[in-house]
Order: C-alpha cells, then sequence, then structure tokens
C-alpha cells in the first residue's frame, strides 16, 4: 500500500484555520504561515518559534528533522511512534520514508491537545477497547516483540499519546481520562507507585489532574488538554516551545522557571514550577524532561487568550533516569545544593527567603516518598 504524498495541511484549531503548513522545494524542511483570520482573532501557537505574525517561518534543520516543535508535539514518540512503526510495516509502508506532512495527516484529528491537521490520513483504523488487562497483556506481548499483530490496535487506543509507557485514552462518566499501563522493564505496582506520587504531589502543593487507580493496579489521569465542556484546548511542551529534543538532555529548571514567567506572567505560576523542581529531586523522578511539562492557552479577558502552566503528569519514581542522572539539571549541577536550588530561584527574582519556604514545605509534606534529602 502506499500512502498519497502531501505537500500541503491546513493546520485547524477547532473549526478555524490556523495557517498552512508546507515544504521547502526540497522536502526537507517545514514552512509555515499563519492564516490573515487567525492573526487577527487568535494567538501565538508557540510563542518563541512562531510568534503572531504574517510572513512564512521556515523551520530549522535540527533538532526535529525539519520539523517545528510545536507540531512535533503533536506525533506520536516514545511507546506510540514505535507502534506506528510496526503497524505501518504491516501496511508495507516504511514509516522512515514518509515527511513531516505525511506523519501528521495520519495523526489528523486524533492527537492529543487542539490542534488538527487536514487532509487526514485514516489509514490506520481499530475499535475501541475498554479491557484494560486485554491491553496491558497485548502490549507487553508487542513491546516484548513476541507478536505485532495488535500495533494497529495499541496504536488507535493510545490516543497517539507520548512517552514511553503504554497507555489507552477512555471515557466514562466522569469524564475523559488516560490510562497507563506497565512497561516491560516496570515493576508490577507501578500504577500503585504513580498513585502514590500524585497524592503526595498534591499534598505539596502542585496541581495535578484528578487521578483514580482501576482495578486497583491501572493508574488513570484526567486528561487535562478536554475542558469539562469537551472542548479541545491547545497544549504545547517545554521541549517543543524551546526546541529541544528527548535525545538532547540539555534543559535546566532556570530555563523551565524563566519559560514559566515569560508566558504565565504569573509569580504564582513561576512558584508552582520550582515545587515540581524540589518534588522531583526530592523523590528522585528522574524522568523530568522537556516534554513532561507543558502550557496550556485558555481564553482571557477582552477576548484574549492566557498562557497558563499545565497540571503536572508523569510524576512516579523513576531512579535509573539519563545514565542515572535527572534530565533536567538545576543550575548546571545534576547533584545540586540548597544554594543551588536558591540560585535558580534568584535568577527568577523570588527571594531566597520564599526558595527556603518553598523547600521546606515540599520536604515537610513528602517525607515518605523523600529518596534523596537536599
Amino acid at each position: 500500500m502506499k500512502i498519497p504524498k502531501i505537500d500541503r495541511l491546513l493546520v485547524k484549531y477547532h473549526d478555524s484555520c490556523v495557517g498552512t503548513l508546507s515544504l521547502t522545494p526540497d522536502s526537507r524542511l517545514c514552512v509555515f504561515e499563519y492564516d490573515r483570520k487567525w492573526i487577527a482573532d487568535g494567538f501565538g501557537i508557540s510563542p518563541l518559534e512562531l510568534p503572531l505574525r504574517a510572513g512564512t517561518f521556515v523551520a530549522k534543520a535540527t533538532p526535529f528533522a525539519g520539523n517545528f516543535g510545536i507540531f512535533e508535539d503533536s506525533m506520536p514518540d516514545g511507546y506510540g511512534r514505535y507502534l506506528l512503526h510496526k503497524a505501518l510495516l504491516r501496511e508495507g509502508i516504511n514509516d522512515f520514508n514518509l515527511s513531516v506532512l505525511d506523519r501528521l495527516s495520519i495523526v489528523g484529528s486524533s492527537g492529543m491537545g487542539a490542534l488538527t491537521y487536514m487532509p487526514a490520513n485514516d489509514i490506520l483504523k481499530a475499535d475501541s477497547v475498554a479491557d484494560f488487562d486485554l491491553l496491558q497483556q497485548k502490549a507487553l506481548e508487542v513491546l516484548g516483540e513476541r507478536q505485532d499483530d495488535d500495533a494497529e490496535l495499541l496504536l488507535f487506543n493510545s490516543g497517539n499519546s507520548g512517552g514511553a509507557r503504554p497507555k489507552a485514552v477512555f471515557s466514562d462518566p466522569e469524564g475523559h481520562w488516560l490510562v497507563k499501563f506497565r512497561h516491560t522493564y516496570d515493576p508490577k505496582d507501578i500504577g500503585q507507585q504513580e498513585y502514590l506520587y500524585n497524592h503526595t504531589a498534591r499534598k505539596c502543593g502542585i496541581k495535578v489532574p484528578d487521578f483514580k487507580l482501576i482495578e486497583g493496579k491501572y493508574f488513570a489521569s484526567r486528561r487535562f488538554d478536554i475542558s469539562a465542556e469537551g472542548e479541545r484546548i491547545h497544549m504545547a511542551t517545554a521541549g517543543g516551545l524551546l526546541c529541544i529534543s528527548l535525545g538532547m538532555p540539555i534543559l535546566d529548571y532556570s530555563n523551565l522557571l524563566a519559560l514559566t514567567g515569560f508566558l504565565t506572567q504569573s509569580p504564582d505560576e513561576v512558584e508552582e514550577m520550582y515545587r515540581r523542581m524540589i518534588f522531583n529531586y526530592l523523590t528522585d523522578n528522574k524522568d523530568d524532561h522537556c516534554k513532561n511539562f507543558s502550557f496550556m492557552v485558555t481564553p482571557g479577558t477582552d477576548r484574549g487568550w492566557r498562557w497558563n502552566l499545565a497540571p503536572a503528569y508523569d510524576l512516579t519514581l523513576c531512579a535509573d533516569g539519563y545514565n542515572g542522572e535527572h534530565a533536567t539539571s538545576v543550575n548546571g549541577t545534576g547533584n545540586p545544593a540548597i544554594s543551588d536550588f536558591i540560585a535558580v530561584g534568584r535568577q527568577v527574582k523570588m527571594e531566597e527567603r520564599r526558595c527556603r519556604q518553598l523547600i521546606d514545605e515540599v520536604v515537610s509534606n513528602c517525607t515518605s516518598l523523600i529518596r534523596r534529602p537536599l
């Protein structure tokens, strides 16, 4: 089977056209241009890389192989990319030969967040499955290279979500959820572990989505890219905004704090990010990479738009990290002292007294999970 080559995509937000995505003549780099009506009424979908203005933007060759960071956010990575590769191979398609536009057309309207891509290519279809034990079993079989017949089924049910662990999206009378399954290398109690981490993070003053434990073992988190009214919300990861890939663990919490202040213009949101930094280091959550921090856009006052820090996610024990280190450093070091935590706070104009207060609050509320005393 062949996928028809895409030379132009419409990027949409709900029913509005955000702009047009195409390729340079050599097909190596993406080119984006905002729609004129969107410039009048919309918002910059990626303020640093794609500020809201007329004219064309040309993506850089790295780190996303000619793609823009915000559109890279729409595509599956980790587990999802692995499934996409397996599913397309079964259709006789080598996904390494596909362009960025081809890949985004396969995502279509099925990705996370509010951006959709037209024309959509519905080459991959499957049925929704509500049997979590079955999905867990099939995920372990595919990840363990025991079979790949169910790659398409697993990809469809994952909603093109990112991350390394198997996932599925589902809805129930309480809302829209993302449920996680264990990977081949995870302990069997990984769901209970993540439940405990989220419960403790909330005690530490960290905003987390509603969460629950299904069947006593599957951790489920309410999707924050869908409003209570069922409307999709525009999301962007720190990696997408700063054009940093997972393969380049160069992020520092000083960058995250500065980005939070720039986007939200809120000291409270900066303090929220500061709490997450302390929590991740205290509890050995070394999987604090650039795609595990996100921001969201909501309507503001006077027909404007407002960027907010998205709720925290992927909070769980990850002692291995990146060669034993956190993905995100503190003041340039992976083994920070109290002085380093104070230093990154001072860089964004936080008072030392307030930094120490926040550190003490987080320490006092997560004593049972502390694995690395400050």
